[in-house]
């Protein structure tokens, strides 16, 4: 699936969702760049000559002016990336509700929403595609990362049954993939290098935003259902997954590794060899 279009990408203003516009603007696409901070989003979008618009994920209105907006003002929307995310930390019970529902709105409704705007533009032409930023936590349940572990869950499951229906409704051009990479060193994760809860994100490889947009960006060209970065995390976590039992007396290990994956990157900050 070449380049022919518009792509939408939300939560661009910095870290990772700007990575994925760049990677996209340089793969070929025309690029609108939202975020729910509107002045760091048109800074941003700036030097990549891209546009950019406001753009709160959790209303669902605003979703679909974005989606008429792009597909108006440009050569059609082709592309929706639902990146925009947040990351909370600690045991379930130690979240209030406001906390919890609060990512439920903007990691899961959030990006249904840009998925149903997305494809109210696309249905009636019967292509395009829909990229939903998930995670590893979406295909496993960590400790210290549990309610936003649900939200991601609960995306996955949204994402895999719409496509579904697509294919159920005979749509064979119209795509959604979900992509599932491991910890990111984006302003998500700067601070949390004594954060005990988010050991689980430093367990495993620590990635660059600019690997994981790379990949983002191929996977807009063909789309595939599910695909972890790197992959082999993607193999480990479901293996954990098809095991709970053993996942959970694994627990204690996998988060000594992590604490022991975030001292290694602070030493790393400190000696200037990261990022």
């Amino acid at each position: 699936m070449p380049p022919s279009g518009t792509a939408v990408v939300t939560g661009a203003a910095r870290g990772l969702g700007l990575a994925i516009a760049t990677a996209l603007h340089r793969d070929g696409w025309t690029v609108l760049l939202t975020d729910v901070d509107g002045a760091a989003v048109a800074a941003a979008a700036e030097p990549i000559g891209g546009r950019s618009h406001p753009l709160d994920v959790r209303d669902d209105a605003a979703c679909a002016a974005v989606a008429a907006l792009a597909d108006r003002d440009g050569p059609g929307l082709a592309l929706w990336v639902n990146n925009a995310g947040i990351l909370a930390t600690g045991a379930s019970w130690t979240q209030d509700a406001e906390l919890r529902r609060r990512i439920i709105e903007v990691n899961t409704l959030g990006a249904m929403n840009g998925t149903v705007a997305a494809l109210a533009v696309m249905r009636p032409r019967r292509r395009g595609h829909v990229v939903n930023v998930v995670s590893l936590a979406g295909l496993i349940a960590p400790p210290g990362e549990t309610v936003y572990a649900a939200s991601k869950h609960a995306l996955i499951a949204f994402s895999l049954g719409t496509l579904a229906d697509l294919r159920t409704a005979g749509e064979r051009d119209l795509h959604i993939s979900c992509l599932c990479p491991d910890g990111i060193w984006t302003p998500m994760l700067h601070d949390r290098l004594d954060d005990e809860d988010a050991a689980v994100s430093f367990t495993g490889t620590l990635l660059r935003p600019e690997r994981v947009a790379v990949r983002a960006a191929r996977l807009a060209r063909k789309p595939r259902p599910v695909v972890a970065v790197p992959r082999w995390r993607g193999a480990q976590v479901r293996l954990l997954d098809a095991f709970p039992g053993a996942a959970m007396r694994l627990a204690p290990v996998m988060l000594a590794l992590g604490r022991a994956g975030q001292r290694r990157t602070a030493r790393r900050i400190a000696a200037g060899r990261w990022p």
